[in-house]
């Protein structure tokens, strides 16, 4: 299957779409949401304040603007409490539904973030079984039409993920 771990800056992929670790407000943050944001210039931001948030667990889309990529897609993962409070399936669900908008908007090449290992806390492991999971099914599902990047801002991620 087409996925491919890299370790760069996410900003600087060529692909389709970008995936945003972005917050609910969809406003812009730190990490990779604030890099996004910067990268991308301030008519993000403007799109942005049109979608009026996201719901954790979902996702939408706007352009690229100043990045390499033709789209953002936005999903707020979950903070991790406990790994009781339903963050798993939350998660899975940031993963399904960035899949189904890039499928939607036509996308080959999509790049995804480590979504939620930061500064939302969720175990690096147990995140990137997750991802691999939902995007495999995904993947299976829907055909080899596109092709799955996982970028990797740290060695023990990248290793992680190369492990699995």
């Amino acid at each position: 299957m087409p996925i491919e771990i890299v370790m760069c800056d996410i900003t600087q992929m060529k692909v389709d779409a970008v995936v945003n670790a972005a917050n609910t407000s969809l406003l812009g943050g730190g990490g990779v949401d604030g890099a996004i944001h910067r990268a991308a210039g301030p008519a993000l931001l403007e799109a942005c304040k049109k979608l009026n948030g996201c719901k954790t667990g979902d996702a939408k889309i706007t352009d690229g603007y100043k990045l390499p990529a033709r789209y953002i897609i936005h999903t707020p993962g979950p903070v991790y409490k406990d790994g009781k409070s339903g963050e798993a399936d939350l998660l899975a669900s940031c993963y399904r539904r960035c899949l189904a908008l890039a499928a939607e908007h036509g996308c080959k090449s999509v790049a995804f973030p480590c979504i939620s290992t930061g500064i939302y806390g969720y175990p690096k492991k147990e995140a990137a079984g997750i991802a691999f999971g939902e995007i495999r099914t995904f993947l299976h599902k829907n055909g080899d039409f596109l092709h799955v990047y996982i970028v990797c801002f740290d060695k023990e991620s990248f290793g992680i993920y190369k492990a699995l």
